[in-house]
């Protein structure tokens, strides 16, 4: 008697590497890490290598990294410079967008297909919202023109009101910003952990956000917190994790966030990535995460109607 195996819309699944070296020349020993716990793809942090200058790609640089990538059985994603904000005021929007252009040319040279970018966020006091989204919405639609072109996803991820900004989208703010643009290269990475965080910050179920942003989705960061914002001042970052508070990064299993409500919510595209972002602090715990990410990334269901 032949067994029925649910079909699984993740694509591929694995973890973000540690940032390493600037020069990315430890990042062989990471790779054969990755391989040798059989994950299909690593996303690499391209945000702390020295790839890019003043906007400028440095070529040589890439040469090297596309060198250093080679030969692996592996699928890379990209994490792009968390710097970027497209909402930024429009005196510094050019800075932003060539930095993320350069990074669009990365993600294609190196064979990779996401490229993860956090969505904007509004510091400055006097900056109008509904403008500053305005610009995000024109500056996505310009990259994802790039990005269409040489066959590279924008994965818009969520990101949490951090270092005094006024103003970042929830979940279903984010949906409602990627509809509008309506790209076929400008997609979502839900961020589960942080969409906990913004959606305690603004006191809202965080479930119904999340089910919001599933029609977008083509990229998960999956690690694990108790979806509270700082609050308390503390001296290490291991106080954070005994107090449990903020963007921990987690091990699956350690924080409070209910993955089996998060896997109902939220029906994900066929073809999606899955990658567990885990804080160096805990990578002795990486061989049994590893096991815990494929059984999660397994029980989510495929989106019926996926956005084109």
């Amino acid at each position: 008697m032949q067994m029925h195996v649910p079909f699984s819309p993740i694509r591929a699944s694995g973890y973000a590497l540690q940032e390493g070296s600037p020069e990315f020349d430890d990042l062989g020993a990471g790779l054969d890490e990755a391989e040798a716990l059989g994950v299909d793809v690593v996303e690499l942090p391209v945000y702390a290598w020295h790839l890019i200058v003043g906007g400028r790609l440095l070529g040589n640089r890439l040469d090297d990294l596309k060198r250093a990538l080679a030969g692996r059985r592996l699928g890379y994603t990209v994490h792009g410079p968390l710097a970027v904000n497209l909402m930024d005021i429009p005196e510094r929007l050019a800075r932003h967008e060539a930095v993320l252009e350069a990074s669009i040319e990365i993600t294609a040279a190196i064979g990779a297909q996401h490229l993860v970018m956090h969505t904007g966020v509004v510091r400055d006091a006097a900056d109008d919202l509904e403008l500053a989204y305005e610009r995000q919405r024109g500056a996505l639609l310009r990259a994802g023109d790039k990005a269409a072109a040489l066959g590279v996803t924008l994965c818009v991820e969520n990101v949490f009101r951090f270092g005094g900004a006024r103003e970042t989208a929830t979940p279903s703010k984010l949906a409602g910003e990627l509809a509008a643009i309506d790209h076929k290269a400008v997609k979502a990475t839900l961020d589960v952990s942080h969409a906990f965080i913004r959606c305690a910050e603004q006191r809202i179920d965080p479930l119904p956000e999340i089910a919001a942003l599933a029609p977008h989705i083509a990229h998960l960061h999956l690690h694990d917190s108790f979806g509270r914002p700082s609050e308390l001042w503390t001296y290490h970052p291991a106080e954070a994790v005994a107090l449990g508070e903020g963007d921990l990064h987690l091990p699956i299993g350690w924080g409070s966030i209910d993955w089996e409500a998060v896997v109902n919510a939220v029906p994900v595209a066929p073809g999606t990535v899955a990658i567990m972002e885990l804080d160096p602090r805990h990578w002795r715990e990486l061989p049994e995460q590893v096991a815990a990410l494929k059984a999660l990334a397994g029980r989510f269901r495929a989106l019926s109607s996926p956005v084109a």
